[in-house]
């Protein structure tokens, strides 16, 4: 019988707390942005296609420099990690992760029969990607690897060389493995900091995937799409989606159209709320002499307490002052290290959380 790991993260969803600093989304779109009323009443309620809206999908493709038949739209970044992981994972075969990772990478695989390998990135070396050890671990029953760039949780992205020496060790060592690279934080930049580019193209054995849910603050529209430019393989996985969810929903697609069509000003907008937020993020970290890495996109970053610190009565103690963030054992980490989001609050009660926070301490 498949069985999926319980996960800590799920609180993120179903408790609440006054000052969350463990959710890692940018301050949300809202629909009267998106359209008007009597252009939703005309959206048809009925089925999609399996690919996707092909508007939807010139969009992606236009930021990931596939083509539009290169796209599969998907219900979030999750099902599409989900797709890709039943597509070329069988019981038995391993599937690698870099580690600290967001929780669903590594216990999809696990839930589905393969044996997974975890290959930690470190604090201490800014969480670059420990690519010996990677290649030591390679094998031909690895299947899958998985990383993202930016990091969940640490906001770090990989250049360009790292991805392609990566790329290389897996065509050496795991000839018939599949790269994943999730991308959702790719587009969450600071003030007028460029996109970097996607890494789409790299490579016919590197699939790609992300979402509208965390740069564009749309997580309540469930889009989210993979980048395939192996033919066989996006087939493979055109068909496990309609054996799954068939299509996603007609609405969430047009809203989806809409967000992308106007991603140029919502990028823009949250790139200007977060970078004075995490210069506020770092100025409290050097005051409280709170180690950081500090993030190269994305609303997230990792910081680590000072050594000594009672971790567990500082968890307590941030709890009683209705705040949290997200502890370092979610994503695979030393609890003495966590995950800050500094996208999701209002300027004043960033500032607030940020002083319970050095209560807590």
């Amino acid at each position: 019988m498949t069985t999926f790991a319980p996960s800590p993260m799920t609180a993120l969803i179903d408790s609440t707390v006054r000052y969350d600093l463990a959710e890692s989304t940018c301050p949300p779109v809202r629909l009267g942005d998106l359209a008007e009323p009597d252009e939703l009443a005309a959206v048809p309620m009925g089925y999609g296609t399996t690919r996707g809206d092909l508007a939807l999908r010139e969009l992606i493709a236009a930021r990931t420099g596939v083509t539009a038949d290169q796209v599969l739209v998907t219900v979030g970044a999750i099902e599409a990690m989900f797709l890709l992981a039943q597509a070329v994972c069988e019981p038995g075969d391993r599937a690698l992760l870099v580690t600290p990772c967001f929780p669903p990478a590594r216990s999809v695989p696990e839930g589905l029969g393969a044996k997974v390998d975890l290959i930690k990135a470190s604090f201490d070396d800014g969480y670059r990607l420990p690519l010996e050890e990677i290649t030591a671990a390679l094998g031909p029953h690895t299947k899958l690897v998985s990383l993202a760039s930016p990091q969940n949780p640490s906001g770090v992205m990989f250049t360009e060389t790292e991805l392609r020496d990566l790329l290389n060790a897996v065509r050496r060592r795991a000839p018939q493995a599949v790269v994943l690279v999730d991308e959702i934080y790719r587009e969450s930049s600071y003030a007028k900091t460029p996109v970097r580019p996607s890494v789409a193209t790299l490579s016919p054995g590197l699939v790609t995937c992300s979402s509208i849910s965390k740069a564009h603050g749309a997580p309540g529209l469930r889009i989210g799409w993979l980048t395939v430019t192996d033919p066989a393989l996006y087939t493979q996985l055109r068909e496990a989606k309609f054996l799954t969810t068939i299509a996603c929903s007609n609405l969430d697609e047009f809203l989806a159209t809409r967000v992308l069509s106007r991603s140029t000003e919502i990028l823009a907008d949250r790139a200007a709320f977060l970078a004075p937020a995490l210069d506020e993020l770092r100025g409290w970290a050097a005051k409280q002499q709170v180690e950081m890495v500090v993030p190269d996109g994305g609303p997230l970053c990792c910081l680590r307490l000072p050594a000594g610190v009672d971790v567990p009565a500082f968890y307590r103690r941030l709890a009683e002052l209705d705040t949290r963030v997200a502890p370092g054992s979610w994503f695979g980490e030393d609890d003495r290290i966590f995950r800050v989001g500094f996208g999701h609050l209002p300027a004043d009660e960033f500032r607030t959380a940020l002083e319970n926070l050095s209560a807590a301490l």
